[in-house]
This record gives structure tokens, C-alpha cells and sequence, in this order.
């Protein structure tokens, strides 16, 4: 029998402990200033791509991991360092992760060095999919992508936001719709290269939380790429909308079952995500109960403080647990029969909103202000339960998946 361990081996640890100090001595320092700046911070994104930590590389032997733990192992040392920044390192991934799950060969090298720039001229890349009226519902997406077979060309038409490094990218991303008549089978993902006439950034928005990550609206204005900008290419497309046409016939909520699965796989990151932020204000709060005194004594003593952070590590690891069991069945291919990926996602946002909030209380007044990072901490966690499906959508998912209904 294989032996069973929740260790990580020396390889991993070794890769943990030097991110954590990337996220220690680079992004923790600077973290307040880029917060109140809101603005992309290329200083240290350009300090994370001379050491290999931005860059499609690094993330290419994370995402590999044979234990699955890689990529949450990185996302949550990243996370602790620093949301806003954080999201500014890892946001290019979702742009090139839609690559790497959907372009041939040539399109994978030809675009994602592209995105990555290099540690002299780093760039960035977008991922852009949300609408203004199509974000949990992504049957309503409305921007369309039209064939111009005389031209060999797409013609792009629509509004996308929430696109983190959206309109700043060298290189974007966008899924459109290409035939509404088979829903989200219908969409297909396309590369803008940089400089194409028609994509330009609409508004900006200034956030809660994560301010240090760039988001904004992408405006598509009868944006035309060449043929070659289809991910996967025409012939494979075409193949797809036929058999989608087919069996959405008879065949509808399986496939919509279908598309449900890729989205679980990848929710275990975000769970990691808000891991990271959760211990980090943890530990801020643990710190200072055992230092702050009060009554002549430290504040860790009454059991009121004390209890409040067993609660708040037991959740802490119990969120890390979930992730991990989720990442580990995604890269072994494991069924989520009982949608283990929304779950781990679910309980860990809603942890980080919780120990957050707990970790300003501990802190009083002091926590309450921006002295203190708990305060910007908490800002930061609000994203976890909203952005990769919010906690209601998380709940309807893992709603269906156990009960077979198509509960609304």
C-alpha cells in the first residue's frame, strides 16, 4: 500500500520557504504604499521575474506537481505576503492557464512569453470573460465574435470587466460567443496581441480591497484578429459546436455538468488564496494578544481573546485541509462527485472574511486603523467570497451536485 502523508517533502518545502521569503522581505514591506497608491506595482512584479518567480516556468512546474499541492502551496505564501500584489504576480496565469488549456502548440509559444515579458521588460496579460450583465450567469455573455471568411478574421463587438490588468496587458484573452444557440458551448477564447485597433480600457475601478491589483473594463470596438487568434484553431471549433448542437438536443444539463467540472478544478487556487490572507492576520493577531497588556496582564490570558484564536487556527486549517484534498483530487483526476472544489473554495473565503474581521476585533482601535495591516487585510478578504463564484454560487453548485436537482 502507497504510503500516506500530509508532509510535504523537501523539494516542496524548500520551494515554500523560499517564496515566503520573497513574500517576507519584497511584497510585506511595500504592501501599505501600494494599497494607498492603487496602482500596479512593476517594481516588485519586475523583483518576483529576476529570481523566476514570474514566470510561466516557475508556474509551469507548480501546476505539474504530481501531489497537487504546488500551486495552493504558492498561492497561499503569496497570499500572506500580500493580496493586492500578490494578485498583480499571479493574475498573467489566468491568461496564460486559458492558453495552455485551449491553443495549439504554436499559439502556446507564440503568445505566453509574450505575457510574461522578461525581468528587464516585464509585461502582463488579461483574462477576460465577465460582462456587466454576465458574471456568475455566463449564459448571457454578450460580446460576439464574428467570421469573416473572405478575410480569414474575427471580428470582436463587447464590453468585458472585472479583467484584472485589463487594458494595461500586452497580451489579452477574451471569450466570446461565437453561436447563442448552444449556450455556453458556444463560447470560444481568442487572443487580442498587443496594439490591435479597437481594444482599449474603460473605466477603472477603484476597490475595497486588493487596490494594488489592477481591474478594469476592456472595450471591444470591432476589434479584428487574424484566424490564427482562435484558441485551438477553426477545425477544432467547428468539430465542437457540431457535436454541442447535437447533443444539446437531448443532451443539455450534461453538458452543462460538463462545463461545471473545469470550473471546480481550478476554485482549490482561490481557496489558497484566501488561506494565506487568513493566517497572515492570524498571526498579526496572535502576536499582539500575547504583547498588548491590559489590567496588568497580556490579553492572550482571558479566555475570550484565547478562545477566539483556537477558532480561528483550527478554521484556518481546516480550509488548508479542504484545498488540499481538492487539488489533490484535480490533479489525479479524482471525480468531485460532492463538488470537493466549491466546497474548498466556499470554506476557505468565508474563513477569511471571518478570521479577519475576528483578527481586527482582538486588535480593538489599533485594528481599525491602517497602522495595523489587519485592517487592510480584512479589505483584502471581502474578493474571496465574490470573485471566481461567489459563496451563493458556491452553494448552489455543491447544492445540485448532491442532491441531482437543478436547484435555482
Amino acid at each position: 500500500m502507497a504510503e500516506f502523508s500530509f508532509e510535504l517533502d523537501d523539494d516542496q518545502k524548500a520551494v515554500r520557504d523560499w517564496i515566503h521569503g520573497f513574500a517576507a522581505d519584497v511584497m510585506r514591506p511595500a504592501a501599505a504604499e501600494w494599497d494607498e497608491r492603487e496602482e500596479t506595482p512593476w517594481p516588485i512584479i519586475q523583483e518576483a521575474a529576476k529570481i523566476g518567480l514570474y514566470s510561466l516556468d516557475f508556474y509551469a512546474q507548480q501546476y505539474f506537481d504530481p501531489t497537487g499541492l504546488g500551486i495552493p502551496m504558492t498561492m497561499e505564501e503569496l497570499f500572506w505576503g500580500d493580496a493586492g500584489i500578490a494578485l498583480s504576480i499571479v493574475g498573467t496565469g489566468l491568461a496564460a492557464v486559458g492558453v495552455l488549456a485551449n491553443g495549439t502548440e504554436e499559439q502556446i509559444g507564440t503568445w505566453i512569453p509574450q505575457m510574461y515579458g522578461d525581468p528587464d521588460d516585464v509585461k502582463v496579460a488579461a483574462f477576460c470573460s465577465s460582462e456587466p450583465d454576465a458574471g456568475s450567469d455566463v449564459g448571457s455573455m454578450r460580446t460576439r465574435a464574428v467570421y469573416d471568411e473572405a478575410k480569414d478574421e474575427w471580428v470582436l463587438n463587447g464590453i468585458k470587466t472585472w479583467a484584472t490588468n485589463g487594458g494595461i496587458a500586452n497580451v489579452h484573452v477574451v471569450v466570446a460567443v461565437v453561436d447563442p444557440e448552444v449556450g455556453s458551448k458556444g463560447h470560444a477564447s481568442f487572443i487580442i496581441p498587443p496594439g490591435t485597433p479597437g481594444l482599449s480600457q474603460g473605466q477603472k475601478f477603484k476597490k475595497h480591497g486588493i487596490r494594488a491589483s489592477h481591474t478594469a473594463e476592456v472595450v471591444l470596438d470591432q476589434v479584428r484578429v487574424p484566424g490564427s487568434c482562435l484558441l485551438g484553431g477553426k477545425e477544432k471549433l467547428d468539430e465542437r459546436l457540431a457535436r454541442a448542437r447535437e447533443r444539446a438536443k437531448t443532451g443539455g444539463e450534461r453538458l452543462k455538468n460538463a462545463a461545471m467540472a473545469t470550473f471546480e478544478a481550478s476554485r482549490p487556487a482561490v481557496g489558497a488564496m484566501a488561506v494565506g490572507t487568513a493566517r497572515a492576520a492570524y498571526e498579526v493577531a496572535l502576536d499582539y494578544a500575547k504583547t498588548r497588556q491590559q489590567f496588568g496582564r497580556p490579553i492572550i490570558d482571558n479566555q475570550g481573546v484565547a478562545f477566539q484564536l483556537a477558532d480561528m487556527r483550527t478554521r484556518i486549517d481546516a480550509a488548508r485541509l479542504m484545498v488540499w484534498r481538492a487539488s489533490w483530487m484535480a490533479v489525479t483526476g479524482k471525480p468531485f462527485d460532492s463538488a470537493e472544489g466549491s466546497m474548498s473554495k466556499l470554506f476557505a473565503s468565508e474563513t477569511a472574511k471571518e478570521v479577519t474581521a475576528q483578527a481586527v476585533q482582538i486588535l480593538g482601535g489599533n485594528g481599525f486603523t491602517r497602522e495595523y495591516p489587519v485592517e487592510r487585510m480584512h479589505r483584502d478578504a471581502a474578493i474571496y467570497t465574490i470573485f471566481e463564484g461567489t459563496s451563493e454560487i458556491q452553494r448552489l453548485v455543491i447544492a445540485r451536485t448532491l442532491s441531482g436537482v437543478q436547484i435555482r
